[in-house]
């Protein structure tokens, strides 16, 4: 201890050589490739002298992690990306998800997502299940959408055989008992009891939005299970529609992080010649329909006072969400996209989240403009043979006309002059968000197996930035103009009692700055 006491001192007084030449004034001491004053006249753009010169890698125009796609006989599809690290992304894609039950009682893809990972034919529950992960440090997780269900596990990619194995089972093998049936009504009725309690409105907007838009076909199906249908879902319906729809033609093998023909001969191994749990591999009734795009209007009426409470609660507001069909992701997708970012690209404004700033239009025309906007978002929903661009405004009930009319001239000005200082910040942002998005394994795991599913191929980040950086203004203006000739969607969640008419809307989408028609009142 004394030591350490008698060094401080020493070098709080300068004593010693190192103390002195560190205290003392005079001129100072220069070391060599210092970035001080060493090399005075020497501009930062000119290589120091001296200095090894430094060896740069080189790009020889191939992709050295190019996705592979192998076919096996069955018609399953087998694709892979492979990165570096110790741990893999593998899971199985499904062309299924509630577009296709039309023939069925809507809620069978929200039941089948809360059943994924129940016990199957080799595993006796979900426990096992996860321990049998563990030992890989593996996760697993299922999401459905409108056209895609998605198993996926994240382990060791020394464990691949296990993990592809323990898919099959999932995915062909469920056993979908009495018990499991009967605990995933009570999780459906509480996602749904979640659903209208919740102080976030976007899931059932989006919900709304997109039944308005589509009336009773395809994407405007019930994503989420009706209640009436809660208690009507059994084994034998589940069983009905996965023998048409879980098939292997309509499947994905997608793995991120592992070798392309390790991957396939585990495919082959457990995915080729499998007898699924309900007897059949052969679809009999597909339901092939095209999305037919109708406009209309969905409302809900609700008291939103307290939707919030605490010290802080959110004020009374009004929601409403305007959208247009736009197009596919197999045709005029990545214009649509930098319009989108453009808006605002999923927020009008957040700190730190990607694509989103304060130089958006919803950002610069509408919060920056009108203090009593609570929120202005533009989302954009893309399927294989329609799309879905919508703006979602929150404001108080007493000025929900003013609101619509700002959403309906946001709408026109879509068709006008693209500036463009504006659409190349658009396009970087854009570049910049998904090149930051396939940083993540999940994220790289999806697209390609999204991607594949498809369209049986994958288009590579490289190739995806070349077409954004070729988008031009007239690009944005045709197909904003080729929008805005639809009917519009609506959907309003709240305090209607202002709410212009549906044909008012359509008016003011159609007129040449976004009006709505005046409308006079003898008493209120």
């Amino acid at each position: 201890m004394a030591a350490v006491v008698l060094a401080a001192t020493r070098l709080l007084r300068g004593s010693g050589s190192w103390g002195c030449s560190r205290l003392r004034f005079g001129p100072p001491a220069y070391r060599r490739f210092s970035s001080g004053g060493a090399y005075p006249n020497i501009p930062l753009s000119s290589p120091l002298p001296g200095v090894p010169k430094p060896v740069f890698a080189t790009v020889d125009g191939q992709e050295k992690f190019e996705t592979k796609v192998t076919t096996l006989d069955n018609g399953l599809r087998v694709a892979s990306q492979n990165k570096f690290g110790q741990f893999c992304t593998v899971g199985i894609l499904i062309n299924s998800g509630s577009r296709y039950e039309a023939k069925y009682l809507s809620g069978i893809a929200h039941f089948l997502e809360k059943l994924a990972f129940s016990s199957t034919a080799r595993f006796d529950s979900k426990d096992e299940i996860l321990l049998t992960l563990e030992k890989h440090g593996g996760i697993c997780d299922c999401q459905t959408s409108r056209d895609t269900t998605m198993y996926a596990v994240s382990a060791d990619s020394k464990g691949l055989d296990t993990v592809v194995a323990l898919l099959a089972d999932v995915v062909l093998q469920p056993r979908l008992t009495d018990e499991e049936v009967e605990m995933t009504r009570m999780a459906v009725q509480f996602e749904l009891e979640d659903l209208n309690l919740r102080p976030d409105p976007e899931p059932l907007l989006t919900e709304m939005i997109h039944e308005a838009a589509y009336r009773e076909n395809t994407v405007g199906l019930h994503r989420f299970c009706p209640t009436e249908n809660v208690a009507k879902i059994n084994r034998e319906v589940l069983h009905s529609y996965l023998r048409n729809y879980y098939t292997p033609d309509r499947m994905v093998l997608a793995g991120v992080g592992v070798e392309h023909e390790h991957l396939v001969d585990c495919a082959r191994k457990y995915l080729l010649g499998v007898q699924p749990a309900w007897g059949s591999a052969e679809a009999v009734d597909i339901d092939r329909s095209v999305a037919q795009y109708t406009g209309g209007i969905a409302k809900l009426e609700r008291d939103m006072s307290n939707v919030s409470l605490g010290p802080t609660p959110i004020p009374e507001l009004t929601h409403i969400m305007v959208g247009l069909e736009s197009c596919s992701f197999l045709e005029d997708f990545i214009p649509f996209a930098v319009l989108n970012m453009m808006m605002g690209g999923g927020g009008s404004f957040s700190a730190g989240g990607p694509g989103k700033g304060m130089f958006s239009r919803l950002y610069l025309n509408v919060l920056n403009r009108h203090h009593w906007m609570y929120n202005a978002t533009s989302y954009h929903h893309s399927y294989e043979d329609t799309g879905l661009l919508c703006i979602h405004a929150s404001a108080d009930p007493r000025q929900v006309r003013e609101m619509v009319e700002i959403i309906t001239k946001e709408f026109i000005l879509m068709g006008g002059t693209v500036d463009t200082v504006e659409l190349e910040r658009a396009k970087t942002q854009l570049t910049s968000m998904l090149m930051m998005n396939l940083e993540s394994r999940p994220v790289i795991f999806e697209d390609v197996g999204r991607q594949v599913l498809a369209t049986r191929s994958r288009k590579l980040p490289h190739e995806l930035c070349t077409l954004i950086r070729n988008v031009k203004p007239e690009d944005v203006k045709r197909v904003a103009s080729k929008m805005l000739r639809g009917k519009p969607a609506v959907a309003a969640l709240g305090d209607l009692t202002d709410l212009p008419t549906y044909e008012h809307i359509q008016t003011a989408l159609s007129s040449k700055d976004g009006r709505l028609p005046r409308t006079y009142r003898l008493f209120r």
